[in-house]
């Protein structure tokens, strides 16, 4: 009988049935005493049981031993359940069992995984007191242990009691100076391991490598791969792996493209991981002919260079090949995961392509694939592109079901969402019920109140951050500029300029001049927007120009006017906006024979004038409307309500603003040209599609106009609507005939 249940425990077809079949053998004759054959049940058991089952039966047995034991924590550490590894422990503690020097790594491996440090100290003070002390091998895993729960000085401590540390453990303390970005311990250390006469490895050379990349210290990392292959090593596939994106993240397109040689050279070609990256180092260089070509000649694609083209090709604005690459290999039925989804549906969102990044998102679920805390904030910024707060509400509450919203990325996406669709309180609550907060959601709420004009509650946030602790960055610094051009803030602005690199030592980039200019140049300062420009410490953009230009074009300020479009027309040769502001200048002087040759050159470089439209949400179906354009099926309807409003409108007192049609045409010509404005006809259109009092959403891809400004803050008021319209400068939020902005937009 000891031998057919010594033969089928050992079977490598042994299967639940035969070890419960041998159980009721053992309890039916009581062969619990022999250590060997309990053991290897145990460990047959351990394959198909989840712990706690594995717990009954251990409590089951008479007399457990520590093999008992041994066989379920092994199997348990091989399948990577480390917090039953963890349970089975304290359950030999409970049977008064001691674990030895065999078990009490797999318990150290156990919390270095779950970065568990109180259990780890408690193992290392048991292993102290039992005298492990001297068992290099126990020793050099609490030092992996404590690296991974990053307490450094604790690894240091303990390496430097160890009297024989071979350069595993060498290599790990190496890794783990690296990767928090202190390079001179690393480096030092690195020199003292080959002194004590431990010559490194490709795992020494790669930690420190891979340290440096994930700190951000790419420089660092490209030299040691340098000094690597300088010192004789030659980089496997690990090296190349972990080398190639701070190569990409340098732009460094010569040490990339010889880099592909060595892996040429080295038939690296058929590793995965070095594809992924290469892919990747391509398209952050912006060579994406270059990342086409290495993608196209692989023989088996996988799923790891699939989503590192994706995101190459999205992040040089290809977001249709992205598609169709997306499409050809869902028809192939590929199983593509959750970081190929979220990758098309970022490429989507961050590419104009809102209404394509929600059809994904609802055919994502659809293919059985769960999104996660990453996919809902690379897809949250396509409702706030378009304005659909339905939409928007119901990813804020797919992530209060699922757990997201604790995510700090998750909750500074829906705090942005909630701003551009207008709903500034809204952002705020998400804000203040966040469990906790970094910079990118201190940024989310400024950038909310400065996009809605509101300037004393962006600088109330700024100093609540500095008060709480948080560094400010350059986003930061936009933010509160932003602020104070939105008000026209002339004084606090030129404060938190100079501010920004003398007590944040922030230093100025182009959005922060181009903030400056925008600020004197709305307030008439033209002049002294035309110095900032010339004192620039580097070359001017198109956006300073721009801003300039705008400005001009308010102001009717032709000498300035005619020289930032001069610039511009440099920059930004086929931009018809900036054509059409000169030509606007012009007009508006009656200079009608130049603005006649601004058209005709625009006319020969086969551009042609952006046409002013506008959207509006109504229910589930969003409604396009183009200036002049009577294709809508509404538009009978529409025109009647107008005129109806348009009469009403007149009896206030208000006289339509022609001079903001800068047409050579008659007068009533202008009138007509201004009822056919698309915010107009959106905010009509709101008017017939909705009940009484509820509120209206319009979104305009230019700046609103004067005389569509007036209208609609009187159409507030006659209708008894909060109206909000976001045009390219910001929110202006209607009420009762007044508006957020204060009329200054």
């Amino acid at each position: 009988m000891f031998q057919s249940i010594s033969q089928c425990l050992n079977s490598t077809t042994s299967t639940l049935f035969h070890a419960r079949q041998v159980h009721a053998h053992y309890l039916k004759f009581g062969l619990f005493s022999n250590t060997q054959l309990t053991t290897t049940l145990l460990t047959l058991y351990s394959h198909y049981l989840p712990f706690p089952q594995l717990k009954i039966i251990l409590s089951s047995l008479p007399q457990p031993t520590i093999f008992s034991f041994s066989s379920i924590i092994h199997s348990l550490a091989r399948s990577r359940h480390f917090h039953h590894v963890l349970g089975a422990f304290s359950q030999m503690g409970s049977r008064g069992l001691v674990p030895d020097s065999y078990l009490l790594p797999s318990a150290i491996k156990a919390c270095a995984a779950l970065k568990a440090l109180k259990p780890g100290r408690q193992v290392h003070a048991f292993a102290s007191v039992n005298g492990f002390g001297s068992d290099s091998v126990l020793m050099s895993s609490l030092v992996h242990m404590y690296l991974k729960c990053n307490r450094i000085e604790d690894a240091q401590k303990l390496f430097d009691g160890m009297c024989d540390r071979d350069v595993i453990v060498w290599s790990a303390m190496i890794a783990g100076y690296s990767r928090l970005g202190i390079v001179d311990r690393a480096k030092e250390l690195f020199n003292e391991m080959r002194n004590a006469g431990v010559e490194p490895n490709l795992v020494s050379w790669n930690g420190m490598i891979a340290g440096f990349g994930n700190a951000g210290l790419y420089d660092e990392a490209v030299m040691l791969f340098r000094e690597m292959i300088s010192d004789g090593f030659l980089p496997d596939g690990s090296t190349v792996s972990c080398v190639l994106p701070g190569i990409g993240n340098m732009k460094d397109v010569l040490m990339g493209e010889q880099v592909h040689g060595y892996v040429i050279k080295q038939g690296l070609e058929s590793d995965n991981f070095v594809l992924s990256a290469l892919l990747d180092m391509y398209g952050r260089c912006g060579c994406a002919s270059e990342m086409s070509r290495v993608f196209d000649e692989i023989d088996q694609t996988e799923i790891g260079s699939l989503n590192a083209y994706l995101t190459g090709l999205s992040r040089n604005g290809l977001v249709d090949t992205a598609l169709e690459v997306f499409k050809k290999f869902k028809a192939r039925e590929m199983e593509l995961n959750v970081v190929t989804w979220t990758s098309i549906i970022s490429s989507c969102s961050q590419n104009g392509k809102d209404m394509e990044a929600l059809e994904l998102f609802r055919d994502m679920q659809a293919d059985g694939v769960e999104p996660n805390a990453v996919t809902i904030p690379s897809l949250i910024p396509a409702c706030a592109n378009i304005s659909r707060l339905t939409h928007g509400k119901a990813i804020h509450c797919f992530s209060l079901r699922n757990g997201f919203f604790d995510d700090v990325y998750v909750s500074s996406a829906l705090i942005g969402m909630y701003a551009k669709c207008g709903r500034i309180q809204l952002s705020r609550h998400c804000f203040d019920i966040m469990p906790s907060r970094n910079l990118v959601s201190w940024n989310a709420i400024m950038n909310g109140y400065a996009m809605h004009g509101k300037a004393r509650e962006t600088i109330e946030m700024f100093h609540m951050m500095l008060q709480k602790g948080q560094k400010p960055d350059s986003t930061t610094f936009t933010c509160v500029l932003h602020a104070c051009t939105q008000n026209g803030l002339t004084e606090e602005g030129w404060h938190y300029f100079n501010n920004m690199s003398k007590e944040h030592n922030v230093k100025p980039k182009m959005e922060h001049y181009a903030c400056m200019v925008t600020l004197l140049s709305r307030v008439g300062k033209l002049e002294e927007a035309y110095s900032i420009i010339k004192e620039m410490p580097f070359e001017p953009d198109a956006c300073v120009w721009g801003a300039l230009l705008s400005s001009c074009r308010v102001y009717n300020n032709l000498s300035l006017g005619e020289i930032a479009a001069e610039k511009l027309f440099v920059l930004e040769p086929d931009n018809p906006g900036n054509y059409i502001l000169l030509s606007n200048i012009y007009a508006s002087k009656g200079m009608w024979d130049e603005e006649n040759r601004i058209r005709d050159m625009m006319k020969s470089k086969g551009l042609k004038k952006n046409p002013g439209y506008s959207w509006i949400e109504i229910g589930q179906r969003v409604h396009t409307l183009l200036s002049g354009d009577k294709s809508h099926p509404q538009m009978k309807e529409i025109l009647e309500k107008s005129e109806k409003l348009s009469i009403e409108i007149k009896k206030s007192g208000y006289l339509p603003m022609t001079k903001s049609v800068l047409q050579d045409v008659e007068e009533q010509d202008k009138e007509q040209i201004l009822c056919g404005h698309s915010e107009k006809l959106a905010v009509v259109l709101g008017l017939i599609n909705t009940s009484p009092g509820q509120p209206l959403q319009v979104i305009k891809n230019l700046r609103i106009c004067d005389d569509c400004h007036a209208v609609i803050k009187i159409i507030s008021r006659l209708e008894g609507r909060e109206i909000f319209v976001r045009d390219t400068n910001r929110f202006h939020h209607f009420k009762d005939g007044v508006c957020s902005c204060g009329d200054f937009w």
